[in-house]
């Protein structure tokens, strides 16, 4: 079976999302690799063709457009294989099919992040925010080695992202009150963000949609990480803002927990740092505050970006 050309990724996101005309070539590619596929499921969530063959495996097929992707996924997998103490997925089979690349990899166990969290208590947020604090510092200390390799470039991403910040920003209906004192972060990034860092591993996303909780009785613990097609490398800090906007909604508990996993200590989250990570997060390649700040009523609290930035990251830790 033959996989079909897309002009646009729209196109070929209506195209994934209707199984009768995306599962069967899926399982046409396992069924070549003699992998067995007698629960398929199809993942309606990210940028590829996601299906799980059954309770141990699943395929990723990415699109030709989001090749790049796949060059990520195969390379941060062989980088972090047996270097992490959380379970990361492992290759099991890669192939290519009329000029889509794919992998087979392992399924983990626990549940997704995005349903577990709601149910979280907060002491348990907090447990768990430290230990995402901790895997991002131990993907940072495995030697990115070829991962420097992937374009563009750090100083590169930087200098494109803070060109392009205003206009993004505008475009996806962040409040004039906060566009008003935009440009002057954006003079102040050059000099906040080291455009040269020795470069870590960065996912950019650890967000409740990459992560896997387990509860050990009363308890939840990260379970695993998944999903690495977005990495790149450059200044460690950047893979603070997804759990910062996504998971810590500005409670001081949550962001301190997330921190001191980190390594960072009390004394070290001052206002230069807070300067520097409002900074990033506007201009995170992801970077949409508006929708994903998870601070009840936000736009309403502060009144400029500091004030924002003392809400996400507040002084009382």
């Amino acid at each position: 079976m033959r996989l079909p050309a897309f002009a646009d990724f729209e196109s070929f996101r209506i195209w994934r999302n209707d199984a009768a005309k995306s599962l069967p070539v899926a399982l046409d590619i396992a069924r070549s690799h003699r992998l067995p596929c007698g629960e398929p499921h199809l993942f309606a969530t990210g940028s590829n063709l996601v299906v799980g063959l059954d309770d141990r495996l699943i395929l990723k097929i990415f699109p030709s457009m989001l090749g790049a992707q796949f060059v990520s996924e195969r390379a941060t997998l062989s980088a972090l294989r047996g270097k992490l103490g959380v379970p990361i997925p492992e290759i099991v089979v890669e192939g290519k099919r009329d000029g889509w690349p794919y992998l087979v990899i392992t399924r983990l166990p626990g549940e997704l992040g995005s349903l577990a969290w709601p149910r979280l208590a907060e002491a348990q947020k907090e447990r768990v925010l430290a230990e995402i604090g901790a895997v991002i510092a131990e993907v940072q200390r495995v030697p990115p080695g070829k991962l420097t390799e992937i374009e563009p470039g750090w100083g590169e991403f930087m200098r494109g992202q803070i060109a392009g910040c205003h206009a993004r920003h505008v475009r996806l209906g962040l409040r004039q009150k906060f566009l008003d004192g935009l440009d002057d972060l954006l003079r102040d990034a050059a000099r906040l963000i080291p455009m040269h860092p020795q470069p870590v591993i960065l996912t950019g996303e650890y967000i409740p949609e990459n992560l896997l909780l387990r509860s050990r009785g009363d308890d939840w613990h990260l379970a695993g990480l998944i999903d690495f097609g977005d990495v790149l490398t450059g200044w460690r800090e950047y893979d603070l803002l997804g759990p910062s906007a996504f998971m810590s909604a500005g409670r001081p508990g949550r962001v301190r927990s997330l921190f001191e996993g980190f390594g960072y200590s009390r004394a070290k989250i001052d206002f230069e740092l807070k300067r520097r990570l409002m900074a990033l997060l506007l201009l995170h390649r992801a970077s949409d505050p508006v929708r994903h700040i998870r601070i009840e009523n936000w736009q309403d609290k502060a009144d400029d970006l500091v004030q924002l930035q003392e809400l996400i990251w507040p002084t009382e830790l």
